[in-house]
């Protein structure tokens, strides 16, 4: 029995990834079914006894996305700062070094939002999830540095972050991160002495 379970694991793994990479790089309404199937070697069969839809796949992608993105964020300002304070100005510098990654191609829940206009298509329910556990770690940073309104802090830091995002891929360039990182100081001092 444990040798199915390992096998079933890895072909679903192997869907998993080689969509991901697909719906990252390509978008998510460019890559069909057939590609995903015929890129990750699997059978078509294989693939809906693993994800019953395109769209249950495109959700399975976007959670995964968001449980690994939010780690990676969390750690790399962990690992720059213990200070509150210092940690929202940190966001940026983890921007900063994602925008500099030569894969950077945008954020994949503002892309999925896009691209899967329609609010109740699973996908974009996860894009929207994903913006808020986004917006309740940075206000859960401003709530640790006890500024004033911190849930408005939290709500302007997250749209200099998006801006910073979307306008990074689409101009190819990483000072956008750096640009933010100087209006949120801005805001981050006035909400420090209010």
């Amino acid at each position: 029995m444990t040798k199915p379970r390992a096998i079933r694991k890895s072909v679903h793994d192997r869907i998993l990834n080689t969509a991901s990479d697909l719906f990252y790089r390509e978008g998510i309404r460019n890559v069909g079914i057939d590609r995903i199937i015929a890129e990750s070697g699997v059978a078509k069969m294989s693939l809906y006894n693993h994800f019953k839809s395109k769209d249950a796949l495109i959700e399975a992608w976007l959670r995964q996305q968001d449980e690994q993105w939010c780690q990676w964020l969390k750690t790399t300002i962990e690992q720059r700062t213990s200070d509150p304070a210092k940690q929202l100005l940190a966001i940026f510098d983890a921007l900063r070094e994602w925008f500099e990654g030569p894969d950077f191609r945008g954020c994949a829940f503002i892309n999925a939002s896009v691209e899967l206009a329609n609010p109740d298509h699973p996908g974009h329910r996860v894009a929207l999830e994903h913006q808020q556990s986004i917006y309740h770690y940075i206000k859960s940073l401003a709530q640790s540095a006890e500024v004033s309104s911190p849930e408005q802090l939290a709500r302007q830091l997250l749209l200099l972050v998006q801006g910073a995002i979307v306008v990074a891929m689409m101009e190819g360039s990483c000072s956008t991160a750096s640009q933010a990182k100087k209006a949120a100081t801005m805001l981050i001092q006035t909400a420090s002495k209010l």
